[in-house]
């Protein structure tokens, strides 16, 4: 198998890798409870989607 002739510099590696940062992920707001979600996903606070209730999520009992 063929070989390079040279090594890349550390300049052209890093421009090369400049790409590979992390990302923030995006949040969104839930309409219903105000919590902060991921877009195009269920509440997992509220179980709300789109202003309607998708899984009904069950009361805490007081003990």
């Amino acid at each position: 198998m063929a070989q390079p002739k040279r090594r890349w510099s550390k300049a052209r590696t890093g421009l090369r890798r400049s790409t590979w940062k992390i990302e923030a992920a995006n949040v969104v707001e839930c309409s219903h409870c105000h919590e902060a979600v991921e877009p195009h996903r269920i509440c997992k606070n509220c179980g709300y989607y789109d202003g309607k209730e998708v899984i009904a999520k069950k009361e805490k009992a007081a003990k």
